[in-house]
């Protein structure tokens, strides 16, 4: 089974093309979203957390301290990349096994996270996409999703890779500029892939 990566930056839309495959029966596996929910399950990643940012990092009842961390990492690089040196990898393993409990009759499946690049987890994937847009696109995307100022998506932004950088490590693009069928798209790299597993 071929491991595909998807990423994009902020606002890019990669989330919705990725329930695009989903609905040609193929599975994602949310990087990002899992790497929330391991926070508070794996056990390596959480004495990692505690001996790196304090006890405080944590409440009693298990539920991560967000605004503890927020507060050491959210303006000083060095800290963040503690944070994602342990985060990275608990998220690597949990990628691992899911991938081994999936049918192995399926063709492919999808890795989305929005530092696939930045995190050195593309590597571990067979051929990576990447999802495009237009600057102003996704900054009015993000300022109307999230409720929040241009330049705090601005500073988002600047934590990730420039789509230039990412273009070079991409093996597929995916242009969701509202101009171009995101489902023609899908469907064009479906059909590659189906071919590359034949």
């Amino acid at each position: 089974m071929l491991k595909i990566g998807i990423t994009g930056g902020i606002g890019s839309g990669k989330t919705t093309i990725c329930k695009v495959f989903e609905t040609l029966g193929i599975p994602v596996f949310y990087a990002d979203t899992v790497a929330k929910q391991i926070m508070t399950t794996d056990t390596i990643l959480i004495e990692g957390i505690k001996d790196t940012f304090g006890a405080e990092s944590y409440f009693n009842d298990g539920v991560l301290n967000n605004k503890h961390i927020a507060s050491i990492v959210f303006s000083n690089e060095t800290e963040l990349n503690k944070l994602n040196a342990l985060v990275h990898p608990a998220v690597f393993r949990a990628f691992d096994e899911w991938d081994a409990m999936l049918p192995k009759h399926l063709p492919y499946s999808l890795k989305e996270a929005a530092l696939l690049f930045e995190s050195g987890s593309y590597e571990m994937c067979d051929k990576n996409i990447l999802v495009t847009a237009p600057h102003a696109l996704k900054i009015a995307r993000v300022t109307q999703r999230d409720n929040v100022s241009e330049e705090q998506v601005l500073a988002r932004m600047n934590k990730q890779f420039t789509d230039r950088q990412k273009l070079k490590l991409a093996d597929y693009f995916i242009e969701n500029n509202e101009n171009k069928s995101i489902i023609l798209q899908v469907l064009d790299l479906h059909e590659q892939f189906l071919k590359m597993t034949e």
